[in-house]
């Protein structure tokens, strides 16, 4: 009871048991904590497990598939190069087989694609780079050759266009209003003249060539040279000019024989009747002579003609 009554004594006391019990605290919060340090070191290995830990055989079934993907891509890829060389090859093919020139112009205007039928047709030794401009050269639309212009010929599409032009319409000004004028189908007949010096009649079908993404590919060009039946046009033309002349000149012949005719029937001067004879054959020879050489210029152009549809 002394020892109590003693204020130092009993301060001092007070003093040990606070730190007495604050060390007992930190011993108590320390080994708290290093229970929990232990528990997240036990848990992080199977919540985050590392590469290290990954077993032998997750990484060569890994390495597997991505060679197996790998090749999978490699024959897609080789399988697509295949397929485009083949349509290539077939485009190819079908263009230089073609009877009928082919000219392509792509955006810019200028020929991308061309085929041997159009380098003969046109008279061009290589056309790829030209501009429709340079090709033809000034080549105008003919009116009325062939479909008309101002129908449509019978084969042709609801959405097909013939324009029509009381002035002259130049063929690459066709080109031109497909290609950048947004116009449809045009099918038109043109006189063409090649760099030799050549005149050539042509049947030439103007189609835009449309893209996936309704854009405009360029303008494709469909020629066909129809100067030999032009030739036989005009030879036929020519010859029913010839025909009608010759049926009024016979006709002509006939009333004069048969005038000749009448009055040798009625005279009785034998004279005067061998006189009639004499003029009814010389004007028989000369309607002969006539008819003998118009038949005989008749048989050569058909026999033209047929050798030409034979070749044709």
């Amino acid at each position: 009871m002394k020892i109590l009554t003693n204020p130092v004594l009993l301060r001092a006391l007070i003093v040990l048991f606070c730190a007495g019990f604050a060390f007992l605290l930190g011993l108590i919060f320390i080994r708290l904590l290093r229970k929990s340090i232990s528990d997240e070191a036990d848990l992080s290995p199977d919540a985050a497990p590392s590469l290290e830990t990954l077993p032998l055989h997750v990484y060569n079934t890994v390495i597997q598939q991505l060679k197996q993907q790998k090749h999978e891509l490699h024959v897609q890829s080789q399988a697509e190069q295949h397929r485009a060389r083949l349509t290539e090859t077939f485009s190819h093919a079908v263009l230089s087989n073609l009877s009928c020139g082919v000219l392509v112009f792509g955006p810019n205007g200028l020929v991308k694609t061309t085929n041997p039928a159009a380098k003969e047709i046109l008279g061009f030794a290589s056309t790829t780079g030209m501009s429709a401009e340079d090709i033809f050269r000034g080549a105008s639309v003919r009116k009325g050759n062939g479909h008309s212009d101002n129908a449509p010929p019978d084969n042709a599409n609801p959405d097909d266009t013939f324009e029509v032009s009381d002035a002259p319409v130049r063929l690459a000004d066709e080109v031109d209003a497909v290609l950048h004028h947004g116009s449809k189908r045009r099918q038109v007949h043109a006189e063409y003249e090649t760099p030799a010096g050549q005149t050539r009649f042509l049947e030439v079908t103007v189609s835009p060539v449309p893209g996936s993404d309704d854009g405009l590919l360029g303008v494709a060009c469909l020629i066909n040279d129809l100067s030999e039946l032009e030739r036989i046009r005009r030879e036929e033309q020519l010859h029913g000019e010839i025909s009608a002349e010759m049926a009024l000149e016979l006709r002509t012949s006939l009333t004069t024989i048969s005038g000749y005719a009448q009055q040798l029937a009625n005279i009785r001067d034998p004279e005067l009747a061998q006189q009639l004879a004499a003029d009814i054959a010389q004007e028989a020879l000369r309607l002969d002579r006539t008819l003998g050489g118009f038949l005989t210029d008749r048989r050569a152009p058909n026999g033209r003609a047929a050798n030409a549809g034979a070749n044709g």
